[in-house]
């Protein structure tokens, strides 16, 4: 199999390199055509997205697109290919150069790291139309490139694994999971991160170091102190009437389809069948649609913002800080998968939302970051997380890795074939923003040197 995708890689590679001399006019309205759609599918979304739009896009007439493909379904399987492809061959040639110049393990990390991280934000529009995208794709688009992303993963498994044997990385989490974690880090920020602003070097360099160490000055964090939902009262919303009963729905039926389809996607129709009504009888309760996923959006945050507030507020001061920090991580993922629908249809819409949208719930997220902020700024000023870290970023790349899960973790799926409860997977997560992925408790001698 790893053969096998070298070869397609280096075809690749080799098409690529050809100048514009060197491809013909109709290779050139191919290529141009695809990287039309890879913009339109990593900004609009797959869905939202038509033919007429890539064709205007890529500076053709819209009959003229089908010369050069059959469908929209076809330009996207060649965008999801050409997006894991390039940085398939990229990072494999990274590790292969590793292991040949015997670089240490943190420093091939915080390589990787960079790597994935510019095609994600700089380099590639089909790298970010591919991390975007896959996760709202149906079973059947998904399936053609299936194999190439596990061969990625793999990479990255095996790199780890690696690690792991050499005493680098901690004992009490599988490799799959760490895996998990450091990929959703990264990719979550395509959503916030602003590259106009910061080079991705600089983040890049940030990540790798709260990843390999994570947040905590000590090598153990305690956590004995944690609270979790038995002992937090979150509200719930008070529903009485027909009237108010039939808004509840439309306003739930209308999150599962933000949460699965995206914002464009999502139409009144869809929202009126997903609450078993007729279309029209949506307008007795909401003038739009954009009425409704305003509300949906506001109530996802407002639920977030109300839950971890009242999580922290349970902690008197002086603070037991890493007990705070683990039970505001732990509500955050409490919400995110259990207590609101509204919550999970938010995080996974909002990167595709209209500009409108953003800036009119800007200020409750604007709320949140702070909240997160101080909770660990409060923890820095008493030494229970690292002063090196800016407090900024780390809740960025934190809430990051958090939001992500959405995307791959199924809380359903408990005890079947040794896949986690949510309670169980949440406490991974602590374990590993607190005190990093690698083994710090035993970082004594010259595997210290090889740590920093």
């Amino acid at each position: 199999m790893a053969d096998k995708y070298r070869q397609q890689m280096l075809k690749h590679s080799d098409a690529i390199k050809k100048t514009d001399n060197e491809l013909s006019k109709s290779e050139r309205t191919r290529g141009e055509i695809l990287a039309a759609a890879a913009r339109l599918f990593r900004h609009e979304g797959y869905y939202a997205t038509t033919m007429r739009d890539i064709a205007q896009e890529s500076g053709i007439e819209a009959g003229s697109i089908y010369y050069h493909f059959g469908s929209k379904d076809q330009i996207l399987s060649e965008v999801l290919d050409i997006g894991v492809r390039a940085l398939h061959g990229k990072v494999s040639e990274i590790i292969q150069s590793a292991k040949g110049e015997s670089k240490g393990f943190r420093e091939t990390f915080a390589q990787l790291i960079e790597t994935h991280l510019t095609y994600l934000l700089t380099t590639s529009d089909y790298t970010s139309a591919n991390i975007r995208n896959y996760p709202m794709l149906t079973d059947e688009a998904r399936a053609p490139h299936r194999d190439l992303r596990a061969s990625y993963a793999r990479i990255w498994s095996e790199f780890l694994e690696g690690a792991k044997e050499a005493n680098l990385l901690r004992k009490d989490i599988s490799v799959s999971t760490i895996r998990q974690f450091v990929l959703s880090a990264m990719n979550w920020t395509v959503e916030w991160y602003d590259v106009e602003r910061y080079p991705v070097q600089l983040l890049a360099g940030r990540m790798s170091n709260l990843i390999l160490d994570g947040m905590c000055s000590h090598y153990n964090a305690d956590t004995g102190g944690q609270k979790m939902s038995s002992d937090i009262a979150f509200r719930a919303p008070e529903i009485k009437g027909k009237a108010a009963k039939t808004r509840a729905d439309i306003l739930l039926a209308a999150a599962r389809m933000l949460r699965d389809n995206g914002y464009k996607a999502t139409t009144l129709r869809q929202i009126a069948e997903e609450a078993d009504m007729k279309a029209g009888s949506v307008y007795y309760h909401f003038e739009s649609k954009e009425a409704i996923v305003d509300e949906v959006l506001n109530a996802g945050l407002s639920d977030l913002l109300y839950g971890v507030s009242a999580a922290v507020d349970q902690f008197d001061a002086p603070y037991d800080h890493h007990a705070r920090i683990a039970t505001a991580i732990w509500t955050h993922m409490h919400f995110l998968f259990q207590a609101s629908e509204f919550t999970s249809a938010n995080i996974r819409s909002y990167g595709m939302l209209p500009n409108q949208f953003r800036e009119k719930h800007g200020k409750i997220r604007h709320e949140y970051g702070k909240l997160w902020d101080s909770i660990l700024r409060d923890a820095q000023n008493d030494d229970a997380i690292r002063s090196d870290i800016k407090i900024v970023p780390l809740r960025q790349v934190m809430l990051g890795a958090l939001n992500w899960t959405v995307e791959w973790f199924d809380p359903n799926r408990a005890g079947a074939e040794g896949n986690l409860s949510l309670p169980e997977f949440s406490e991974m997560l602590i374990k590993l923003l607190l005190e990093g992925i690698c083994d710090r408790e035993n970082a004594t001698g010259t595997k210290q040197d090889e740590l920093h």
